[in-house]
């Protein structure tokens, strides 16, 4: 069962194209990453599927308008959220909760974000990655059937990121659709079940990391330093190539790097050292879009009526 539906979903600031047809669907329970670098668009196309900004097209949470659906259904972090910076972690979330009929207990929050520890200390004290689980909790504080995560881990160190990680593949295991944005490809490929790929306001790509990986990330490449004559290709079986201070090898498996070492050092060939590079999701991101999607969405020249709210996508 589908949880979310959006088809043809555009946004305009102005004369700039924030958003152009995006289509997608999230079913029940999955975990649905939208990866792409600032300005390509995420923060507005979070927004149009929550209600919180009009677009163009039509957009579907459990067959309603998002507007219809009775908001204890949803939890949202905004990538841009201020709460009262003198109250304390706890005192946050209570108040979060409050606005609720049934919420979950706050000491239960607290813990599954790993705040448990310092929910005494006031948000203005606590530290960016502190201030950034907080704000998770009170996304989470509702129960919510669909939680919407814009950006979730960014300033959160890599432990912190972990247990945020966890938290999320368990909400997923039992029922709860997770839609989240992100830039860091290692998030999109350890949680998400299907990744988008956004690029200037467009989706290029939706399938599981593994894959997109397959599909476009390219081969594998073995990359040994050292001093090489272009001649030392004879020597192997695989393509290779001699670049400055580098022979470059693609397509080695990790079981055939014994086999392309035993064959240089029958050659006599000697090196420094060699790394061994699978395809990631970065590879996949490049290899279907260019160079055009570092630009942010104020270096696109958003009209002056429209730079606040265009700002946020650049952050």
């Amino acid at each position: 069962m589908d949880t979310l539906v959006a088809e043809n979903v555009s946004r305009r600031y102005g004369e700039t194209v924030a958003l152009d047809g995006v289509s997608l669907s999230v079913t029940e329970g999955e975990i649905f990453a939208l990866v792409g670098p600032n300005g390509a668009g995420k923060t507005t196309l979070v927004r149009a599927l929550t209600g919180t900004t009009d677009a163009e097209g039509t957009v579907r949470l459990w067959g309603e308008g998002p507007r219809a659906v009775n908001r204890e259904r949803i939890g949202l972090l905004p990538q841009e959220f201020d709460p009262p910076s003198r109250l304390t972690a706890r005192e946050l979330v209570e108040y979060y909760g409050g606005l609720y009929d049934e919420a979950r207990p706050v000491d239960d929050v607290l813990e599954s974000v790993g705040m448990d520890g310092d929910d005494d200390t006031y948000y203005e004290n606590l530290s960016g990655g502190q201030k950034r689980r907080t704000c998770v909790a009170t996304a989470l504080v509702n129960d919510p059937d669909l939680l919407v995560l814009d950006e979730p881990t960014t300033g959160i160190d890599p432990a912190g990121r972990r247990t945020l990680w966890n938290l999320i593949e368990g909400l997923a295991d039992e029922g709860t659709t997770v839609f989240i944005t992100t830039h860091y490809m290692e998030e999109a490929r350890r949680l998400a079940d299907r990744v988008g790929l956004l690029a200037d306001g467009r989706l290029v790509a939706v399938d599981s990391p593994e894959r997109l990986i397959a599909d476009h990330g390219g081969e594998s490449l073995l990359v040994i330093e050292g001093e090489f004559i272009p001649a030392v290709t004879d020597r192997l079986t695989h393509e290779a190539a001699v670049t400055d201070g580098e022979l470059l090898i693609q397509n080695v498996s990790p079981e055939d790097i014994g086999d392309v070492i035993d064959r240089l050092t029958d050659a006599g060939v000697s090196y420094q050292s060699l790394t061994w590079r699978e395809p990631d999701l970065e590879d996949v991101y490049l290899e279907l879009t260019d160079s055009s999607v570092g630009r942010t969405a104020t270096e696109r020249d958003v009209p002056a009526g429209d730079v606040a709210e265009a700002e946020v996508e650049s952050q």
